[in-house]
């Protein structure tokens, strides 16, 4: 299983951008898929997740500006970024916790992190 994520680039203040990750590979179902995001010096932190039923949450500091997402038909996850602020700039990282075929249990995945860079 593989998680492929997209959609980063530099935006300037105000402006928006939607971020994509995919999930590949022998998948039975998938649960909780997220976004986290992790700027230089700072930990990890959770921006916003949504269960399989399509129960979203999101951190305090996006709400009302960001909203995730998901097409279970294509194991999709999206995020899509309005009113970006240049505290928004990080790598962001596409979660989802997978069941692959023929396993009995959910395994965290993780995509490769996509830069988001909001500058004048």
């Amino acid at each position: 299983v593989q998680l492929q994520a997209s959609g980063g680039g530099l935006v300037q203040p105000g402006g928006s951008l939607r971020l994509s990750c995919a999930a590949s590979g022998s998948i039975l179902s998938i649960d909780a898929m997220a976004w986290y995001r992790q700027a230089p010096g700072n930990q990890r932190e959770s921006v916003a997740s949504v269960s399989s039923g399509g129960t979203t949450s999101y951190a305090d500091s996006v709400k009302g500006r960001f909203t995730i997402s998901r097409d279970n038909a294509r194991n999709t996850v999206y995020l899509e970024m309005n009113s970006l602020k240049p505290e928004d700039t990080a790598v962001y990282y596409c979660y989802a916790r997978v069941r692959p075929s023929g396993v009995l249990y959910y395994i965290t995945y993780w995509g490769q992190g996509t830069q988001v860079t909001v500058s004048s």
